[in-house]
């Protein structure tokens, strides 16, 4: 892999916003874009203000029609252009990731290719937007069942995954006909401006994808939410974000989809292969540095092999590199920013104070940048605020238990439902984990389950809709029905 230099990628990537197809300056003052694990300012971007939100949204609508009617092989065309193009430049768009968020760069180049993969898939789900055609039971006519394209969308990103939150989003908006204005978090909203320059050079036509970052996130977004010209909102972030974007959506009734909180039970029963059940720990724990809604937040081990799981955890934990994420061999980076280190080290205190045991790690890294050792907990209970509490960053608590029933109960006491992890040897035990776990995902005897042909999703307070598979273009397509006389009446 042949990285360019820093300053010489940066000075590729857009810092304007895209509006009806044009790069223009924000009317606020420009803000700093931070590299997490120096704490120092990479670049700074332009600061949208609302009159430029409503903006973005006027060129969305502008072309909405237009759009709608494009050839679905000609809208497919564009986005498998785009995926070329993400492959050629994938050294740029992994080093753009690991400078702005932090993750080290074999991360970001296995989140390159997961986001490129919603950029195919959904270039072949284009022309893959079925109808269908029926008699009524009665015989007394014809039903045409259409789809169509819900209208001009907004699409709001966070910051843990900023290439393929904008590509799971924005990919199936262009392939089922839709307009968009994406919104990417102010924190890490580089790669999406890159991403989207890539859409430009592939021959996305003016106004089909808008773009504004802004500090002002209340101020710009609720004026577009409001507005009844759009019908389509689409979230990834925290739930009472989540929640207070729905309550908004609700004025006009938009379709929503929203991807929000998680608290991920991952079970290991007694009978599980502790080698595969380590592996798949590692990764589903540590993956991002913790800073993702499908990470592993409550690990549940059988009281037999607790002790074992532990020691094998903590032997790997004990071997991580801590450092920047440009630098070779190192494999956990730096959290988001310095509030995201308070608040993971809030709640390592809070479960030591409360009879947890601190196996290895525990404390922030001092020096520049946005550092947290990773950290291995036992003897955790439900009494803590990390049983109950998304933790997003490297901190991995056992928790134990002494059967399934038991299990079951920890794993669903919590208001989210977003994704499981259960690893067993007994196939009985998965099948009925299955349908006893409240998630809307689950990773069985596998730690990383994330694809872009799978419907990604949650359940309670995890949020609604899904992104990915076939079931992700559903999301931007309403269905009409027609009825026709019976022709030989």
């Amino acid at each position: 892999m042949t990285y360019p230099s820093e300053a010489d990628l940066l000075a590729q990537v857009p810092t304007q916003l895209f509006i009806g197809g044009e790069w223009v300056d924000g009317d606020g003052e420009p803000f700093a874009v931070n590299d997490p694990s120096t704490n120092t300012e990479l670049v700074r971007i332009a600061n949208a203000s609302p009159e430029q939100g409503i903006a973005a949204l006027d060129a969305a609508v502008a072309v909405q029609a237009e759009w709608a009617a494009t050839a679905p092989r000609e809208r497919g065309e564009i986005l498998r252009r785009t995926f070329d193009l993400m492959m050629e430049r994938r050294d740029e768009l992994a080093l753009i990731m690991t400078l702005e968020m932090g993750k080290p760069l074999a991360e970001a180049q296995g989140e390159v290719t997961y986001g490129s993969e919603f950029v195919r898939w959904f270039s072949e789900e284009a022309v893959r937007i079925h109808g269908r055609y029926g008699t009524q039971p009665e015989g007394t006519g014809r039903m045409i069942v259409t789809k169509h394209p819900v209208g001009p969308a907004f699409l709001i990103t966070p910051w843990n995954f900023p290439l393929a939150m904008a590509t799971r989003k924005i990919a199936p908006a262009i392939a089922a006909g839709c307009t968009s204005i994406v919104k990417p978090a102010s924190l890490t909203p580089l790669t999406t401006l890159y991403f989207v320059k890539l859409l430009e050079e592939a021959g996305l036509p003016k106004g089909v994808v808008n773009v504004i970052t802004t500090r002002n996130t209340g101020g710009v977004s609720s004026p577009i939410i409001a507005d009844p010209r759009l019908r389509k909102l689409s979230f990834t972030g925290s739930t009472p974000v989540g929640i207070q974007l729905m309550n908004e959506a609700n004025q006009h009734v938009l379709r929503t989809s929203m991807e929000l909180g998680g608290n991920a039970p991952f079970v290991v029963f007694e009978d599980a292969d502790l080698d595969a059940a380590v592996e798949g720990v590692i990764a589903a724990k540590f993956r991002n540095i913790g800073q993702a809604c499908t990470a592993a937040n409550r690990i549940l081990v059988h009281q037999d092999v607790a002790e074992e799981f532990g020691r094998r955890v903590a032997d790997r934990v004990n071997g991580f590199t801590i450092g920047r994420g440009t630098e070779e061999g190192v494999t956990i980076g730096p959290l988001v920013e310095d509030k995201a280190v308070d608040k993971v080290a809030e709640l390592v205190d809070d479960a030591v104070a409360n009879g947890a045991t601190l196996v290895t790690g525990g404390k922030r890294v001092e020096g520049p940048g946005s550092f947290f050792e990773a950290t291995v907990l036992s003897n955790v209970t439900d009494a803590t605020k990390i049983f109950s509490e998304e933790i997003f960053g490297p901190v991995l608590p056992i928790i134990t238990f002494a059967d399934e029933d038991e299990a079951v109960r920890l794993a669903n006491e919590t208001e989210y439902g977003l994704v499981s992890y259960v690893f067993t040897q007994d196939f009985k035990r998965g099948q009925r984990m299955i349908d006893r776990l409240e998630t809307g995902m689950m990773g069985l005897n596998v730690g990383v389950l994330s694809n872009a042909a799978a419907p990604f999703g949650g359940v309670k307070m995890s949020g609604i809709g899904r992104e990915g598979g076939f079931e992700g273009i559903e999301e931007y397509l309403y269905t009409k029905y027609t009825l026709t006389p019976n022709p030989y009446a």
